[in-house]
């Protein structure tokens, strides 16, 4: 499943097990973030809603990118400056493309059965 996603000001094409360079954003690395605005998804040709759809993602490391030389002449003014600049960046491991209602649907579903199966037993015994 793939994902189109909007951070940034910027849009990403993602599937679970990407790597991305995106503009900084909060967190240490080793932390999980949630990525909810989403613009398109879909599997193969088919495209799905995205309607309550959140794409996981661990935050790999905070980074810089290479360093930009701004450098500004005019002529015969005797006028020269130069700057140099590096970009902030965060790199992004992609884990999971999926609803959070849905996965938290499935956990109950599963506390709730486990009691159940463990009552039943009991109560033939």
């Amino acid at each position: 499943m793939f994902a189109i996603v909007r951070t940034g000001g910027k849009q990403y094409r993602v599937a679970a097990g990407d790597k991305i360079v995106v503009e900084k954003l909060d967190g240490e690395a080793g932390s999980s973030i949630t990525l909810g605005d989403i613009l398109l998804a879909g599997e193969g040709s088919e495209l799905k809603s995205t309607d309550g759809l959140t794409v996981s993602a661990e935050i790999i490391a905070q980074a810089k990118a290479d360093k930009v030389i701004v450098f500004k002449k005019r002529r015969r003014h005797n006028y020269r400056r130069k700057n140099g600049h590096r970009q902030q960046h965060t790199i992004l491991k992609i884990t999971a493309i999926g609803a959070k209602e849905e996965k938290k649907a499935a956990k109950a579903k599963k506390a709730d059965a486990a009691p159940a199966e463990a009552a039943a037993p009991a109560a033939e015994a």
